[in-house]
């Protein structure tokens, strides 16, 4: 396996978890009374949590302050992070391999640090990965910059040519690929819309971490 490094998304790519951000901010709006737009799900998908917010703050020009919008709607997802989140299927499976071939590991994620940490030690594959970068972190998100991959590169003392960046997102994948990176798309349902160029774009395509494992070693 020419494989010297690995850097993991997380939400949809690690962890079946996009089911808790999929309405997240229309279900807010709504409960303050609030019908959001028909595009709100498609604009707030690329966004970090904060971001998300803050562009429903100027957008819908709410009273509330971000700092009460996050205080507000991560409740919710912390509840789910930290005792309902499972990893998706053949995950953990695939990371000890990797693990045992001596790959070293990052998790790149646009969930903040504390909630990111809750949800990979709940789903139990938190000891494989040598840390993490978020978002807020890197100072971009992953539409408009590769920074969160570069540093991610760095901190394993890697390169492009022995890096493996796995995701589930066509505008994560689109960054990554523009900036040279070697990208494993993982099928996601949340993704549906976008599948047909994603695996064109994509260096390799799965459907499940299940079916990587048994397929060929990536060369």
């Amino acid at each position: 396996m020419r494989l010297q490094s690995a850097i993991f998304d997380m939400d949809g790519t690690l962890l079946d978890s996009m089911i808790i951000w999929k309405d997240l901010g229309t279900n807010m709006l709504r409960d303050m009374g609030i019908e959001p737009a028909p595009e709100l799900n498609d604009r707030l998908k690329t966004l970090s949590l904060r971001d998300g917010l803050a562009y429903c703050i100027d957008y819908y020009q709410l009273p509330q302050t971000l700092e009460e919008l996050v205080d507000r709607v991560q409740g919710t997802i912390r509840d789910f992070y930290c005792g309902k989140v499972l990893a998706k299927p053949g995950v953990e499976k695939f990371l000890s391999l990797l693990k045992m071939e001596g790959v070293w590991m990052y998790v790149a994620t646009a969930t903040d640090r504390p909630l990111a940490e809750a949800a990979l030690r709940h789903a139990g594959i938190d000891g494989y990965f040598r840390g993490i970068i978020t978002v807020a972190e890197a100072g971009a998100g992953k539409a408009e910059s590769a920074e969160i991959y570069e540093r991610a590169m760095r901190r394993l003392q890697s390169n492009k040519k022995d890096t493996v960046i796995f995701e589930d997102a066509l505008h994560a994948i689109q960054t990554a690929k523009a900036a040279g990176f070697r990208v494993a798309a993982v099928y996601d349902a949340s993704a549906e819309a976008d599948q047909e160029e994603i695996r064109r774009i994509s260096d390799y395509y799965i459907r499940s971490f299940e079916e990587m494992f048994e397929a060929k070693a990536l060369e």
